[in-house]
C-alpha cells in the first residue's frame, strides 16, 4: 500500500549549485574558488544554524523505505544535499527543492536561503544500482546500501569517493548485511548485495561505532522479518535524528542515543514529514572561532546539549559560555588558554572540530597535544596551517601546537570541508590577509560562509584565482 502526503508543489527556480574545478560546466578550469579574509578580526554578533547535513543526507535516503511522498525540512543548501537529490533520481524518485518557509524574514528581504525542504516522492519499484560518478564525490551516498537492499533484494552500489581524511572502509556494514542475510560480492568498483528471500533479523556487534555502518543496518533491519539488536552502535544525533523519522514512518527502533539498539522489522512504511536536527559542527565551527579570535557570538539552532565536550573545553581555555534553550553564546575576552584534545566518537570530543581544536591551541598560550582517533587521515592539512605560521609537529595520531599569539597571513588549500573552514577561521588571527583556494569543499558543508562571517563583522572576499601547478615528482 503507498501512503502520502498531500504536499504542495514546491518546485522553485534553483540557485545553481557550487561545483568544484574541472566539474562539468566549469568555464574556467584553470581557476579555482577562493577566500580571502583580513585578519586582526573579532567575530561578534549571531548566528543561526540550520540543519546537519550528516543527518540530512541520511534522512533522504531513508525516504527510500517508503513509496510515497516524504518532506524532509531544515535540509541545508549546500553541494552534497544537491548530489543526494541526483542520487535519488537516477534512482527514480521525483526530488523537488522549495523553500523552508515562504515568509522566512531572509527570504521576504530578499536574503540568501540557507535551508530548505526537500520533497522525495518514492516510486513502488526504485532502482537499485547507484552511479559511480555521483558516488565518487559523496561517501554518504553508500547510504543508500540498506535501504535499497531492505526494498528490492538487490542492490549495486559504487565504493564511495569523499573527504581524503583516511581509511574509511565498509567492513562493518557488508559483516552486518550478511549476518543479515545478504549475499555481499564486489566487482568493477561496486559493491554488490542480494537477499531475494529478503532480510531476516540478527545479532551485530560492531566491532567501533560506525555513524555509517550504524545507520545503513538500521535502515536495512526495519523493514527485515525479526528482531534485530545492534550492539556497540553509533550515539551520534543524527542516529537518533534517523530513527526519530524511522519510527514516525511506522518503524519499530528502540534504544536510540545508547550503544544497544533493538529494530523489531515491519512489513511496510509510510512517507512522513521530518525536520533535520540543527548542525552541531556548523555550531562548533563557530564557538571556536569566536575563542579563536576573542570574540562574542551567540549561536541559535542547535541544543547546546550536543556539543558539551566541545565547549567544556572553550571554558577551560579561558572562554565564557551560556547555553539556553536551542542557543549557547562563546565569549573570550583574553588570549585563550592551551587545551588537550582528544577526539572520539560522540559523545565525545567530535573529529570534525579537529581542524577548529589546532587553530585554537596554535594561537593559544602554552602547549596542546591533539589526538586523532578516527581519522588517520585528519591532519593531512596541518602543512597548510603551518603556512599560516602556526608551529605544529605531529607523530601518527598526535599532534603538539605550540600556541603563538598571531599567525601569519599566506595562500593556502582547503584539503577537506572541516579543514577548509579551520583555515579560515585561522586566519582571522593571523596579521595581513589570508587566500584560501579549493573553497568548493566548503561549500559541502556550511552554507554561505562568507555571509555569516560578514554578518560577524570579517572582512571577506570570494573569487577566483588561477590554480598553482602541483610540482611534486
Amino acid at each position: 500500500m503507498t501512503h502520502s502526503l498531500r504536499i504542495p508543489d514546491l518546485t522553485i527556480p534553483a540557485r545553481p549549485s557550487p561545483v568544484g574545478p574541472g566539474d562539468a560546466g566549469d568555464p574556467a578550469l584553470n581557476d579555482v574558488d577562493v577566500i580571502r579574509v583580513r585578519g586582526d578580526a573579532r567575530l561578534a554578533g549571531a548566528v543561526h544554524v540550520v540543519g546537519a547535513k550528516n543527518s540530512a543526507l541520511k534522512l533522504m535516503a531513508a525516504a527510500l523505505l517508503a513509496p510515497g511522498r516524504s518532506l524532509i525540512t531544515n535540509v541545508p543548501r549546500i553541494t552534497d544535499i544537491a548530489i543526494m537529490g541526483e542520487v535519488l533520481r537516477r534512482l527514480g524518485c521525483g526530488v523537488r527543492f522549495g523553500p523552508d518557509d515562504p515568509v522566512d524574514p531572509m527570504v521576504a528581504h530578499g536574503g540568501v536561503e540557507r535551508s530548505r525542504s526537500v520533497l522525495i516522492d518514492v516510486p513502488e519499484r526504485p532502482g537499485a544500482e547507484a552511479d559511480y560518478d555521483l558516488v565518487r564525490r559523496l561517501r554518504a551516498s553508500i547510504c543508500v546500501l540498506g535501504p535499497l537492499l531492505a526494498r528490492r533484494g538487490y542492490v549495486r552500489v559504487a565504493h564511495p569517493g569523499g573527504d581524503a581524511i583516511g581509511s574509511r572502509g565498509l567492513d562493518m556494514h557488508i559483516a552486518g548485511l550478511a549476518r543479515m542475510g545478504a549475499e555481499i560480492s564486489g566487482e568493477h568498483g561496486f559493491v554488490i548485495a542480494e537477499a531475494p528471500d529478503g532480510l531476516h533479523g540478527a545479532d551485530i556487534l560492531l566491532d567501533f561505532p560506525s555513524v555509517g555502518a550504524t545507520e545503513n543496518l538500521v535502515m536495512a533491519a526495519v523493514l527485515a522479518r525479526g528482531a534485530t539488536t545492534i550492539d556497540n552502535a553509533a550515539r551520534e544525533p543524527e542516529i537518533v535524528d534517523i530513527c526519530t523519522m524511522l519510527n514516525n514512518m511506522g518503524a519499530r527502533i528502540e534504544g536510540a542515543g545508547t550503544s544497544t539498539l533493538h529494530i523489531v522489522g515491519v512489513p511496510e512504511l509510510r512517507p512522513v514529514r521530518h525536520a533535520t536536527v540543527g548542525d552541531r559542527i556548523v555550531a562548533g565551527t563557530w564557538a571556536f572561532a569566536a575563542a579563536m579570535t576573542r570574540g562574542d557570538v551567540t549561536v541559535t539552532g542547535l541544543d547546546p546539549a550536543y556539543l558539551e565536550v566541545a565547549l567544556d573545553k572553550l571554558v577551560a581555555a579561558g572562554g565564557l559560555v551560556e547555553t539556553r534553550g536551542d542557543a549557547f553564546r562563546v565569549r573570550m575576552d583574553d588570549r585563550p588558554r592551551a587545551v588537550d584534545v582528544v577526539t572520539l566518537p560522540y559523545p565525545g570530543f567530535a573529529t570534525d572540530l579537529l581542524p577548529m581544536a589546532i587553530g585554537l591551541a596554535a594561537v593559544s598560550e602554552g602547549g596542546s597535544l591533539i589526538t586523532e582517533n578516527i581519522f588517520d587521515g585528519r591532519f593531512m592539512f596541518a602543512n597548510e596551517m603551518m603556512r599560516l605560521g602556526a608551529e605544529i609537529r605531529t607523530d601518527g595520531h598526535h599532534a603538539l601546537v605550540c600556541g603563538r599569539e598571531r599567525l601569519s597571513g599566506a595562500p593556502v588549500r582547503a584539503t577537506d570541508i572541516r579543514a577548509g573552514a579551520g583555515l579560515i577561521i585561522a586566519g582571522l588571527c593571523a596579521d595581513g590577509l589570508t587566500e584560501v583556494s579549493h573553497v568548493h569543499h566548503v561549500d559541502r558543508g556550511y552554507p554561505d560562509f562568507v555571509a555569516d562571517l560578514r554578518a560577524l563583522g570579517v572582512e571577506v572576499e570570494r573569487g577566483t584565482a588561477p590554480e598553482e601547478p602541483d610540482l611534486a615528482i
